[in-house]
């Protein structure tokens, strides 16, 4: 599945945000690590790296990564309420190496703002192409890692980020390889 040039980042950056507080580890443990990841998902914008816009990242974390849990009519509602409350106003820009693309909060906004925002402008592509189902959870049975199948085939079933469908394949593997020789 391909979104446009804007909107996959966004899927791709919410689903490591979520991801950040899953598996008991949190990776957005202080303001360093927030910023590292900002960095790495090409978030622009105010930054003012105190524990307070770190919390308030880490609630908006939580209030995204409830939409793993919930269906596409629901979705729509909260991405409604996240949208409102964010105070957001579609504006077309363009910075760095990125042609126009929509935003929808002033890079002066909170943070939380700007990644709740972001997150549910793509989340509405998701939900107007009927493509919601596309968010899951990781299939390996000791992993709670959420993930986007934005492949074809929609054949996606493990994250990509602790190895769950080498451990799965390597698991299914041995149990054959047990079943044949016993």
């Amino acid at each position: 599945m391909r979104f446009t040039h804007d909107t996959e980042p966004a899927l791709v950056a919410v689903v490591a945000l979520v991801n950040s507080g899953r598996n008991a580890q949190d990776t957005l443990a202080d303001p360093a690590d927030l910023t590292a990841f900002l960095d790495e998902h090409g978030y622009t914008g105010r930054r003012d790296g105190t524990d307070e816009e770190l919390g308030s990242v880490r609630a908006m974390r939580d209030r995204l990564a409830h939409f793993w849990q919930i269906g596409r009519n629901d979705a729509a509602s909260e991405v409604n309420a996240i949208l409102r409350e964010c105070g957001a106003v579609p504006f077309l820009t363009r910075h760095d190496s990125s042609d126009w693309h929509i935003h929808v909060t002033d890079s002066a906004d909170p943070l939380a703002d700007r990644i709740g925002a972001e997150t549910a402008m793509a989340l509405i592509d998701l939900i107007r192409a009927d493509e919601f189902d596309r968010l899951t959870l990781c299939a390996a049975p000791d992993c709670d890692s959420v993930l986007i199948d934005m492949s074809r085939n929609r054949s996606r079933r493990f994250c990509s980020h602790r190895n769950c469908g080498n451990r799965a394949n390597v698991a299914a593997y041995r149990r054959r390889r047990s079943q044949a020789t016993g």
